[in-house]
């Protein structure tokens, strides 16, 4: 009964931080007008936000050792949205940036944490469950961003919207604060190792999976509507609506994975994973007509769900690493490529074609394929 509780804390807590996520990109027009920025200069502020997460990834990991990762995942959910409230107060350059980065700590750090409640959790209740907690993320911020549309259409400014959506999640948040949970905990090694480690053994690979499925991600994201505008000759609604339905199959596939994955181990489901994202891709690729695009964007959604949350997963029963460790490893590739992969695929379309870029997504989603069996814990 206790695990079934905690798992609905947890589920609560992914939920919160993507409806945070959906908000904050919903109102980011305003922000940059009220900033009086061009695009080049909130990418300083996006880019303060993504090294802020990058910085906590390796000493959450240390910390949710320590401490424990329930305990570490409530009260980080409580700084991460209060510190995100106080993002409406960010009205000059030089107190966004750093709110930025310190908002980006705190997510990047709850991120890990919730994944490694999640995955004690998964484990206590002895079947897959970590694919929902990330359906309910990727809900969340479609939840958040139409909220934010909402919010938009009746005139609230920014500071109104985040002070009534902070209240609301608020009354969330303190039914995952109440429930019972003792997280094992592990004394730090007598010998640190570096900062930033990368996965070790098999875990490695994992990561490479989780990269690879991010980047697929990142590249649907955004250079899909791009590539179907400038060098296909789609409408701006027809392109909108490819990401749309990649985002909708991504969130149907998560919700639904734990089922295929408890019926068919987390291994064929990669490797079917793996494929679906391949061939989603070469139809992105390949594809002269509109509907060939969108079902390529659904293709690529359901390939691509899974791999991240099952790539959680394994690190938290990895046998090598601390849970910590492990995790803060796999997370640091995985994010990393959605965060820095983009902007290499725009290189590639600048310097051959936005179709060579996609081409490149699918070739490398085939080694998910051939990695799959990394998934497998060995005892």
């Amino acid at each position: 009964m206790q695990a079934v509780k905690a798992r609905r804390a947890v589920a609560t807590i992914f939920f919160l931080l993507g409806t945070l996520i959906g908000i904050w990109a919903s109102r980011i027009p305003d922000i940059k007008a009220i900033l009086k920025l061009d695009e080049a200069g909130f990418g300083l502020v996006l880019l303060a936000m993504a090294l802020g997460a990058f910085v906590a990834f390796p000493i959450v990991g240390r910390q949710i050792d320590r401490i424990g990762a329930a305990r570490m995942a409530r009260w980080l959910a409580v700084l991460t949205l209060v510190l995100f409230v106080s993002l409406a107060a960010g009205t000059t350059v030089w107190v966004m940036v750093p709110l930025a980065f310190v908002v980006g700590f705190l997510i990047g750090a709850l991120d890990i944490a919730m994944n490694a409640w999640g995955a004690e959790v998964e484990q206590a209740l002895r079947k897959p469950v970590m694919s929902s907690y990330h359906g309910l993320y990727s809900l969340g911020a479609g939840v958040g961003a139409a909220a934010g549309a909402g919010a938009i259409r009746l005139g609230l400014s920014v500071p109104q919207h985040f002070i009534l959506w902070g209240l609301l999640m608020a009354v969330m948040l303190a039914f995952a604060l109440r429930v019972p949970w003792t997280s094992e905990r592990q004394a730090p090694e007598k010998k640190k190792g570096p900062l930033l480690a990368l996965p070790k053994g098999a875990l490695f690979f994992v990561g490479i999976m989780a990269l690879i499925a991010a980047l697929g991600e990142g590249a649907v994201t955004d250079w899909a509507a791009v590539y179907q505008i400038e060098e296909l000759g789609f409408g701006s609604s027809q392109a909108a609506i490819g990401f749309a339905l990649f985002s909708g199959a991504m969130v149907i596939m998560r919700l639904s994975g734990d089922r295929l994955i408890a019926r068919y181990g987390p291994v064929p489901v990669a490797r079917l994973s793996g494929l679906a994202a391949a061939i989603g891709a070469l139809f992105l690729v390949l594809g002269s007509h509109i509907w060939l695009i969108w079902i390529g964007c659904v293709v690529m959604g359901l390939g691509n769900a899974v791999i991240f949350p099952l790539a959680m997963s394994r690190a938290a029963a990895d046998p090598v690493m601390s849970k910590g460790a492990a995790l803060a490893a796999v997370a640091t590739l995985g994010y990393g490529a959605f965060l820095f992969g983009p902007p290499v695929l725009g290189f590639i379309g600048t310097a051959v074609s936005l179709r060579a870029a996609f081409g490149l997504v699918a070739v490398l989603a085939l080694f998910i394929f051939l990695l799959a069996g990394a998934l497998k814990v060995e005892k």
